[in-house]
C-alpha cells in the first residue's frame, strides 16, 4: 500500500490551467452547435452557444442501426474506451468496452458524451461564457438529467443516427438511461440501466449536500469566481470526493481490502497523520480527483441526480413513463450497493412490467458496493454480452 501514502499539500497550487483548457478545447470531437440551436433547459433557459464533447469507438454500419451511447456517472467523462488526456490512466469502462468485449467495438459503433453541466469539453460552468468572456462559474443555469439526455439526442441527430440500437449506463448514466426510454422510445431499441434507480433518494441527496457544502466552505472557492482569481478550492473537492468515495464501497469490501491495517508502521502515532491504510486511501482518491475535475462542475452534475425523479412527470406513477415502450430492457444491481440498493432497480423492473415493456432483472452477488459495476464482475459481463447478442439477433445485427 506504499502508492497511497502521501499528505493533505498545505499549500494550494495555482489555477489548473490544463483543467480549463481541456473544459474549453477538449481531447476528443466536439459539435458545436450555435445561437440558432441552443439546448432548451428544463430551467426554461435556452442555451446557446453550446457544445458537446464525445468519443465513439467502431464504425457506424450502412443502415445505421448499430449506435451504442454509454450514459457516464457522476464523475465520469467521454473516455470510456481510451487513455484520459489528465490522467493517462486507461478509460473508466475498458472492463466492458472494446474489442471482443460485451460492448464489442468491432461489431458496434460506441458513443460516450461529457454530460451539459461536465468540465470535459461540454459545455458548464468552467466554460467560457461568450457574453462576458470569462467562465460561466455559478452563473451557468442549473441542469437536469433530462438536460443531460435532451442534448445528447441533439448530438446523435447531428450524427445522423436516428435511433439507437442500445442505450447503457451505471449510476447516473443509468438514470440517462432511463430518461432516454421515457423522452424518446422511438429512438431506443434497447436500453440497459445498471446500479440505478428511477430517483435520487434522500439519503443519496444528503450525501451530496455534504460534498457540495464542503466544496463551498473551503476559502479558494471565492463564491464560485476560482478560475478568474487563480485558485482552487482542492481541499473542499478532495473532503467531497471522500464522503462520496465511502458511499461507493461496501462494508465489506472495505474491511476485505483494508480493515484496520496500519499504513507503514505497526503501531499509532498519536497524531492526526493517516495511521490507518484507509485514511491513506480516501486521502489519495480526494487530492487524485482533483486533478481531473471542475469543483462546480462537481456541484453542477450532484445537483442534476438530486432532482431525477422519473415518476414525477408521471402524476408520481413509475409504469406511466415506460407506458407501450417499444424498447427491450435489462436491468442489473448488485446486492451489497446500498447508494442505488436492489430494491431500487425492483422498482424499475416493476414499473416497466406494468408499462407493457420487455425486460430482464439480474440481481449480481457482489460484496463491492456501488461501484461493482466499473469493476470484474463476470455475471455482469455474461448478462450484458447475453443481452446484447440476443438484441441484436432481434434486429438482425451480425
Amino acid at each position: 500500500m506504499n502508492d497511497l501514502a502521501f499528505s493533505v499539500p498545505s499549500a494550494v497550487p495555482p489555477v489548473d490551467l490544463p483543467r480549463r483548457s481541456e473544459a474549453e478545447t477538449p481531447s476528443s470531437p466536439v459539435e458545436r452547435f450555435g445561437a440558432d440551436a441552443p439546448l432548451r433547459l428544463d430551467a426554461g433557459i435556452d442555451l446557446g452557444p453550446w457544445q458537446i464533447a464525445y468519443q465513439s469507438y467502431g464504425r457506424l454500419n450502412a443502415d445505421r442501426t448499430n449506435a451504442i451511447l454509454i450514459c457516464h456517472a457522476l464523475t465520469g467523462d467521454q473516455h470510456v474506451a481510451n487513455p484520459n488526456p489528465l490522467t493517462g490512466k486507461p478509460g473508466w469502462w475498458e472492463t466492458l468496452v472494446g474489442p471482443g468485449k460485451p460492448i464489442d467495438t468491432d461489431r458496434f459503433f460506441v458513443v460516450c458524451t461529457n454530460v451539459i453541466g461536465g468540465c470535459m469539453g461540454t459545455t458548464g460552468p468552467a466554460s467560457m461564457n461568450p457574453a462576458t468572456g470569462r467562465a460561466w462559474a455559478l452563473d451557468f443555469p442549473l441542469v437536469t438529467i433530462r438536460d443531460m439526455v435532451r442534448s445528447q439526442a441533439m448530438l446523435m441527430d447531428r450524427l445522423g443516427i436516428e435511433r439507437l440500437f442500445c442505450v447503457v449506463g451505471g449510476s447516473m448514466g443509468g438514470m440517462q438511461v432511463l430518461q432516454w426510454a421515457a423522452s424518446y422510445p422511438e429512438r431506443v431499441f434497447a436500453a440497459m440501466p445498471i446500479a440505478s434507480g428511477a430517483r435520487h433518494s434522500a439519503q443519496n441527496i444528503a450525501f451530496h449536500e455534504v460534498g457540495r457544502q464542503a466544496v463551498m466552505a473551503d476559502p479558494d472557492w471565492r463564491a464560485g469566481r476560482y478560475l478568474d482569481e487563480g485558485a482552487r478550492p482542492r481541499k473542499g473537492l478532495a473532503v467531497a470526493r471522500m464522503g462520496a468515495h465511502i458511499t461507493y464501497l461496501s462494508e465489506g469490501a472495505l474491511h476485505r481490502k483494508f480493515g484496520r491495517t496500519f499504513q507503514d508502521r505497526e503501531a499509532p502515532t498519536f497524531t492526526f497523520d493517516a495511521d490507518f491504510q484507509i485514511e491513506s486511501y480516501l486521502r489519495y482518491q480526494g487530492i487524485s480527483f482533483v486533478e481531473r475535475f471542475d469543483p462546480n462542475s462537481y456541484l453542477y452534475v450532484t445537483r442534476a441526480m438530486d432532482y431525477f425523479d422519473l415518476a414525477a412527470d408521471y402524476g408520481g406513477v413509475l409504469a406511466g413513463a415506460f407506458r407501450n415502450s417499444p424498447a427491450r430492457f435489462c436491468v442489473i444491481s448488485f446486492t451489497s450497493d446500498w447508494l442505488f440498493p436492489t430494491r431500487e432497480s425492483r422498482a424499475v423492473v416493476h414499473a416497466l412490467n406494468a408499462g407493457g415493456a420487455k425486460v430482464g432483472f439480474v440481481e449480481v452477488e457482489s460484496d463491492k458496493g456501488h461501484d461493482a459495476f466499473l469493476l470484474d464482475e463476470p455475471e455482469m459481463f455474461a448478462a450484458a454480452r447475453g443481452f446484447l447478442d440476443s438484441a441484436a439477433s432481434e434486429l438482425g445485427l451480425g
